[in-house]
This record gives C-alpha cells, structure tokens and sequence, in this order.
C-alpha cells in the first residue's frame, strides 16, 4: 500500500476514494479497521464514523486504524474530514491530527479542508462555501456541528495544544518550492499543523507536489489530487482500473440529511417520485415502524420511492430540544439502519442515500466491509459496489451539502445494469 487514509464518516470515505481513483489510484474503501490484509490496493481508505463522537474516541479509534495502515506498509498517510471542516470547538478535528503527529512523528502537517469542484475555498485561513464565509453558508444551523467561525486556524487552535501556522495565498501561487519553504519553516518553529490556503485545483496540486515525503497530510478529498502523481513521479504506481457494473434489480433512497442541499433534492425527488416522512417524534412515539417504511417501498419498489427524515433545521431544533439531541440522532440513525437490512432483504438492489450519519448507520447495519470503486455520479460522489447479506448492492452515500438537485435519480440510474 502506497497512501493509507483515514476518513472521519463514510461519505467522506467514498469521497476520498472516489478522487484518488479517479487520479489512478488503485484504491479499495474499507468499513471500519479491517481485521485482515489488504491486497491489490494502492490506496486503501479506512471509512470510521468518529467526527461527532467524543474526542477521546475518536482519537482511540483512528489510532486503531493507523496501527492496521502501517501494518499494511503505507507509505504515508492521510487524515480527511469534511471540506466544510465540521467539527466542535473540542474536537475531533484537533485532537485526531495531533494524535496521529505524535504517533507518526510527523514532524509538520498541512490542514487544508478545500474542495473547488464543491465550491469550498480557503483564503486568508477563512474557509468559504460557494462564495460565501462558511458561518454564512448554512453549515451555521447544523445540528451536530455548527460552524460559527470562517477562521479555520483560529478554530483549529481552539482544538489543540499548539500553535497553528498559516501558508497564504501569495506563497502558494509561487509554486511547490515556495510551499514546501513555509511548511519548513513553521515546522522550525516546532508548529506540526500549518493551514494551507488554496482556491483551485492546481493549488492543491501545488500543495500536493510540495508534501511528496510528507508522513502526514490532512485535509478534504481535495488536497488528495496532488498525491498520486508523487508515487507515479517514481514509478510506483500501477494501471488502475474499475470493475464496477451497474446491476439488475429496484432502487431506493433514504435521505436523513437537513442541509440545503438536502432539502433542494429531496423537494425534487418527490415531484416525480413517492415518498416516506419519518419524523423523530413518529419514531421515539411508534407512531412508524421499520416494517410500514419497509412495505411503503416495496409497494413503490418500480418507482424509486424515497424515505427521509429532511426537514427544516427548525423543525430538526425543536425535536432536539424536546427529546434530546443524541436521543434523536440514535433513534434515526438506528431506523434507517434497520429499515437499509430490511429493504435488502426485500430484493432493493440499489440504495442512495443522503447524509454522512445517515450513511455511516447504513453501512454499518448493512455489514459492508469493503466496497468497490466505480464512476462519479456527481463531484465528491462515487457508486460503490458490496455485499450484505450474501447479496450484491450498489450504493451511494452522499454527504449532506454534495451533489446536483436531481442526485438521486441520477444516482439510481448510474448504479443500473444497462
């Protein structure tokens, strides 16, 4: 294994691999740490579900999964989170860096949470989503990690024990050697985490060809784009290539993201197609069932039929401060889950689903251990192939903020045979 990953939720997992393949990676995704070898995979990539759980754990865990990826010999090693940096205050994002710094001895690592084909930039240390300041995005009003400030270096500090450097924008459009001159410099000062600016994707290849003998890279899917062409640089690299197909059987989508974004496709969605609301208080009350969403779908089973818990971050804020926000989240997740093993059971073939939570809980209840690569249904958004339950799936899990107003059809469609 040439690049190790280790990717905070799944859709950001499938992200990542959905970049490095498309930059020629051999590249297999991995659910959770594996307890076997990898083989046949130049880039293999750890999908954990750590970013919104306590900090110590999620440290304990992506230390679990640096031990299985240096294990397997890889030659350097990559912490993605999310391009929209979400985090709180105390963690993860911090806590889990230094921590794998200290492990690695790593001496000084770039944080740069930008992805230009999404519209996330950085400048001046400040992260910008679609032009505007990331607080002004609507990643202010999310619910589990509300990004109240633009200034990445200043919210990093607040997560760790260090100083936090930061290569502008002027020293990165002088090229590799001037980048690579900064980071030698902050980490001379014994700074490990440095914020690196960028705002296109010949920036982050930049960045990329600067951090060739780098032991540590964090960031989003994008800072990715520069690092396979270091191993193809010195011939390490293979021809990669996918075996996905598309397969024959009904689709369905489970959407439990309230971003923007959400919201915008699953209105979409549902002029064209049935759906399902699963509200938190209809779940908690057993007002709804698995078992009634389950025979919903089947009964729609030819007509792409969608199960969300999308709402209104108003609506998602009431239910939280009524019964608790892990309470909601649990109950959700845990629904959507189960409802995932039931539909495949019931013969889906093919799942979309829409949140990073909602993802996470899925795969899991699915038992998907390790997934194929194959195309791009949308910037950041790969379909995968698996099993679960001794079947074949396609599946794709889409973050909250990714992909066009109409992914899901397009996501179904792309996972088809034909």
């Amino acid at each position: 294994m040439l690049l190790g990953a280790i990717a905070d939720d799944f859709t950001g997992a499938s992200d990542l691999a959905n970049t490095l393949a498309k930059e020629g990676m051999a590249t297999t995704l991995f659910v959770d740490v594996p307890e076997g070898e990898a083989s046949g995979t130049e880039a293999g990539v750890v999908a954990l579900k750590t970013r919104s759980i306590a900090p110590a754990e999620a440290v304990r865990q992506s230390l679990a999964a640096l031990d299985w990826l240096k294990r397997q010999q890889a030659e350097q090693i990559l912490f993605k989170y999310c391009s929209t940096f979400d985090s709180t205050p105390e963690g993860n994002i911090g806590p889990v860096a230094e921590a794998l710094s200290t492990a690695l001895d790593a001496g000084i690592a770039v944080v740069c949470p930008v992805f230009p084909a999404t519209g996330r930039t950085l400048y001046q240390g400040h992260l910008f989503v679609g032009g505007r300041l990331l607080n002004e995005s609507g990643m202010e009003k999310h619910p589990l990690t509300p990004m109240t400030d633009p200034d990445i270096r200043r919210w990093l500090r607040r997560q760790t024990k260090g100083e936090v450097a930061l290569v502008p924008y002027a020293v990165v459009r002088q090229g590799p050697p001037a980048i690579a001159s900064a980071l030698a410099e902050a980490e001379a000062s014994g700074t490990r985490l440095a914020v690196v600016d960028a705002v296109t994707d010949d920036d982050l290849r930049a960045i990329g060809a600067a951090i060739a003998g780098a032991k540590l890279v964090t960031g989003g899917s994008g800072i990715a784009l520069g690092l396979p062409e270091n191993f193809r640089r010195v011939g390490k690299l293979g021809k990669a290539g996918s075996a996905f197909t598309g397969i024959e059987g009904p689709g369905a989508v489970i959407s439990g993201s309230c971003s923007r974004a959400s919201q915008a496709q699953l209105a979409e969605h549902l002029s064209r197609h049935p759906g399902l609301a699963v509200a938190p208080e209809a779940v908690l009350g057993g007002d709804i069932t698995v078992a009634a969403a389950r025979d919903f779908v089947v009964a729609h089973r030819d007509d792409a039929p969608i199960v969300y818990s999308t709402a209104a971050p108003e609506a998602v804020t009431a239910a939280q401060q009524r019964f608790g926000r892990e309470r909601v989240a649990t109950a959700i997740e845990r629904f959507f889950g189960e409802l995932a093993t039931e539909l495949v059971a019931a013969g889906i073939a093919r799942l979309a689903i829409g949140g990073g939570e909602t993802s996470g809980a899925v795969v899991a209840a699915l038992g998907l251990d390790r997934l194929a690569i194959g195309p791009e249904i949308d910037p950041g958004v790969p379909a995968l192939a698996g099993t679960a339950g001794g079947k074949p799936i396609r599946i794709a899990l889409k973050s909250g903020n990714f992909g066009a107003v109409d992914f899901y059809d397009k996501a179904l469609r792309i996972m088809a045979k034909g």
